[in-house]
This record gives structure tokens, C-alpha cells and sequence, in this order.
């Protein structure tokens, strides 16, 4: 009884804040976990054929800011007034899709992602804010769980959605994280109420400088630097999860086991989410760590009640890396699949705890400046993100840097890839030159250059978190 008599004190502003997150949720996963496979494929199946190191530019700058501006945007919402932030917020966002869908250069391209990014920077601050002002004490636990499944329910449908779509067109992938945006503008001009800000004096730049002075006041506490300094390496190692991840599956798994897999059980669904190919794509296989998370959260939040909030990040990550180990050192998408759990274990376990802990370790009147300032770590570790799935992936694992390593080694003549000769005449060329099918040219690579050695970079970031986070906890708080 005790649930439900919760369930019935929340009020429609509450309900409508979770409905619009959750679109907002699935418009911006949909498009995101297939993102990093839009930049850099090959140009003849729509893509932009880009390279790792400018993927890594756009994602990572663009992420970077997303997670930073939200220190502006805040005090921009508490003067402007919620609803209209919203609204410009899912402009923004719109405009940005449909600019993604339909810029081609590095340059361009760029800029339309940075844009969309200031979109979502102007939405962050606001329907937490708003979870938070229409719970109480009483109400908070639950509200804020209903919260995190909504976030979980639009990162599992939308690019599950976008793993179906991105077979018949990439425009559908833009146009159905367009159209889920849309839908936000329906639910809050007529279900999201206002709040009743409490109006302080001063313009909106006052509030703009007095965000970073707040800023500055909390990071004069050394040890609350330390511990934000370290969770970007956590931050650096789960954002691969969108950055490499896709790129890895696409460029070197071949998915036919795990689809047939589900095909001798459930033919229907293998047939509704696999390819015409018989194979699963990269960004529904990514989808199913948003599913785990819906499945097992509950569990494992209850299982990791019992532990310190210190002590259940280190494990958690410790999980998370294992889960990296699994996903990108072998080809077995089975055991891929079994890695994506396996992540999805460590990131319920230690995600959920970085935010109760900087809230526990806040002083009391200094709560919503420590949340704040908790977004820091995930912008830098989305930066560093970015560079490491950029050059430091090119280099280790990307298929087509290792074949240009080993066509010059065979001293073979090819022509340079260019809109007319794409990526994948290249390698197609270059196999026939060599004498191998596709999946032989695949295979050769895997074999002699070892891709699968990135597994040791993204694990070994989420293992020294673990490791400065002992010596944290150990040394620096001491007891």
C-alpha cells in the first residue's frame, strides 16, 4: 500500500517532466549510439566517411559541452522562466538533427553537433530541477527511481529503434529523433506547469558570474578536486560504450551466431530487429545495455545498499572493466553480448553511488553547488573520450588504417579514397588484390595486427580509477 499511496501524491507537472525526458531520451540515444558509425563509414552506404580522430573531435568537444554548460543554462531557466528554455531547448534540438541529416564536411558537421549539444545543455539543468521540486522527502526515493528508468526506457527504445531504421536510410534515424522531440512540445504546453522560482535580484549575467563564482567556492575543497579528478577517468572509460564500441562490432564481428541465436528460439524477433543479412547491427547490440539497466537496476540497487558509496563505485568499475575486456577482445558475439552485461552490472552499481556520494559528502547548504559541480568530471571524461576513440583507436584498431599498413608493406597500388572511391571500394579492391574474400581480409587483420588490443587501453582507464579511488579512500579521507 505503501507504493502506491506515493504513486498517487505525485502531481501532473511531475508525470509530464518524466514523459518529456523520456523523449527526449529516446530522440537523443537514437541518434547517438549510431552517431560514431554516421561519421566514419563508408560514404556509398550514406555515411560521411569520415575519419576516427575527426570523430573523436566532434563527439568529444560537443559531449564536452553538454555536460559543462549546464552551469550557465541553469541560472538562464531560474530567470527566463522553465517552459520557455524548454521550448527553445527542443528548436534547438530539432534544428540540430535535421542539420546532422543533412551536412556532409568535418567542418560543418562539426558545427551542427556543438549546436545540438547547446540544446541539450539547455534542457539538462531543468527536468531534474523540476523531479526535485515536485517530490518531497517522503516522495524523492521513488520519484527519482522513476526518473532514472524513464532515462533507461528512452536509451533502450530509441536506438533500438535506429538499429532497424539506419538498414533503410540514415535520414530515418534523424527524422524519428525529430519526431520524438516533437512530441515534447505537445506534453509541456499542456501538462507542465510553471514552477514558482524564487526571483533573486541582479540580471542574468550576475547569475551567469555568480554560477562560477559558486563553482570556484565549491573546488577550493582539495579533496572533493581529488575525487572529481579521478571519476573522469571512469567517465572516459563508460563513454566508449558510444564512441568505439559501435565502430569495433561494425568494423570486425560478425553478429550471424547471435542472430541465429535468437532466430532457433524466436524467429519473429530476430526477423523485426536483425538485418536483411541475417546479422545484428552495432547499435542494437549497444541498445541492450539500456535494457539490462530497466531489467536489473532494482536488484542490484538493493544488492549495493549495504556497501559504502566509495566502496560500491571501486566494484562497480571494476565490473565496468571486465565488461570493456569482454566487448572489444574478441570477436564472439556472444561473449559480446555477455560483456555488455556485464558493463551494464558495474555502471548500476557505480553510477547511481557517484551522485549519492557527492550529495552525502556536500555540506548542507551547499548541496545543489556539489551537484553541480559533479557534472565536471563527465565533460572532461567525455574530452578524453574523444581523443582516445579518436587517434589512439585509429592507430590500435581501426580496419582501415591496418590495411593501409599492410597494402604499403605489399608495396600495392591503390588509388586515394575520395568521394568517388570510398572506403569500401578500398577495401574491397585491396582484398581482391590480395586474394581474399571480405571476411578473410577480416580476419587477416585481426589475426596479425591484433585490434583486439584496445580492450587493454579502455579496461586499464577504468582499472586506475579503481586504483586512485583505493588510494583516495585510503589515504586522503584516511577515517
Amino acid at each position: 500500500m505503501g507504493f502506491v499511496s506515493v504513486i498517487k501524491k505525485y502531481n501532473t507537472t511531475f508525470w509530464a517532466s518524466n514523459v518529456i525526458e523520456l523523449f527526449e531520451r529516446w530522440a537523443w540515444y537514437g541518434f547517438y549510439m549510431a552517431f560514431a558509425l554516421y561519421l566514419v563509414n563508408s560514404k556509398d552506404t550514406g555515411a560521411l566517411g569520415l575519419t576516427q580522430a575527426q570523430k573523436g573531435i566532434i563527439m568529444g568537444t560537443g559531449s564536452m559541452l553538454l555536460y559543462f554548460l549546464p552551469v550557465i543554462t541553469g541560472a538562464i531557466a531560474d530567470k527566463v522562466g522553465y517552459k520557455r528554455i524548454l521550448f527553445l531547448s527542443f528548436t534547438i534540438y530539432i534544428t540540430g538533427f535535421y542539420m546532422i541529416g543533412s551536412f556532409e564536411t568535418f567542418g560543418w558537421m562539426f558545427f551542427a553537433f556543438i549546436w545540438t549539444c547547446i540544446g541539450g545543455a539547455l534542457f539538462k539543468p531543468i527536468i531534474s530541477a523540476m523531479v526535485a521540486r515536485n517530490t518531497t522527502e517522503e516522495t524523492s526515493s521513488i520519484g527519482f527511481g522513476i526518473f532514472y528508468m524513464m532515462i533507461n526506457i528512452g536509451g533502450f527504445i530509441g536506438p533500438f529503434i535506429a538499429g532497424v531504421l539506419m538498414q533503410k536510410s540514415w535520414d530515418f534515424v534523424f527524422h524519428m529523433s525529430i519526431i520524438a522531440m516533437a512530441v515534447n512540445y505537445f506534453v509541456t504546453a499542456f501538462f507542465f506547469r510553471e514552477p514558482v522560482v524564487k526571483e533573486e535580484g541582479g540580471s542574468l549575467g550576475k547569475s551567469i558570474v555568480q554560477a562560477f563564482v559558486n563553482i570556484g567556492i565549491t573546488l577550493r575543497n582539495w579533496k572533493y578536486v581529488l575525487f572529481l579528478i579521478i571519476m573522469v577517468l571512469f567517465w572516459t572509460a563508460f563513454n566508449q560504450l558510444y564512441y568505439s564500441f559501435p565502430v569495433f562490432v561494425d568494423q570486425w564481428i560478425d553478429t550471424s551466431a547471435l542472430y541465429n541465436g535468437i532466430h532457433s528460439v524466436w524467429p519473429w524477433l530476430a526477423e523485426a530487429i536483425g538485418t536483411p543479412q541475417g546479422t545484428i547491427t552495432a547499435v542494437t547490440l549497444g541498445s541492450m545495455d539500456a535494457f539490462f539497466i530497466i531489467v536489473f537496476q532494482l536488484v542490484v540497487s538493493a544488492f549495493v545498499m549495504r556497501f559504502r558509496p566509495l566502496a560500491a563505485m571501486m566494484g562497480g568499475i571494476l565490473v565496468l572493466a571486465g565488461g570493456l575486456g569482454l566487448m572489444f577482445s574478441n570477436q564472439s558475439s556472444w561473449l559480446i553480448l555477455l560483456g555488455i552485461l556485464v558493463f551494464a552490472l558495474g555502471e548500476m552499481a557505480s553510477s547511481p553511488k557517484f551522485t549519492e556520494y557527492v550529495g552525502r559528502i556536500a555540506p548542507e547548504d551547499k548541496k545543489a553547488l556539489y551537484m553541480g559541480t559533479s557534472f565536471l568530471p563527465i565533460a572532461a571524461g567525455h574530452q578524453l573520450a574523444g581523443w582516445l576513440s579518436g587517434g589512439v583507436y585509429e592507430r590500435i584498431a581501426d580496419d582501415l588504417f591496418l590495411l593501409k599498413k599492410e597494402v604499403a608493406l605489399r608495396g600495392i597500388s591503390l588509388p586515394e579514397i575520395s568521394a568517388e572511391f570510398t572506403k569500401n571500394d578500398y577495401i574491397a579492391m585491396a582484398a581482391e588484390k590480395m586474394g581474399m574474400t571480405g571476411q578473410e581480409l577480416t580476419n587477416f587483420l585481426w589475426t596479425n595486427y591484433n585490434p583486439s588490443d584496445i580492450w587493454m587501453v579502455y579496461a586499464g582507464v577504468a582499472v586506475m580509477a579503481v586504483v586512485f579511488l583505493w588510494i583516495y579512500d585510503r589515504f586522503v579521507l584516511g577515517k
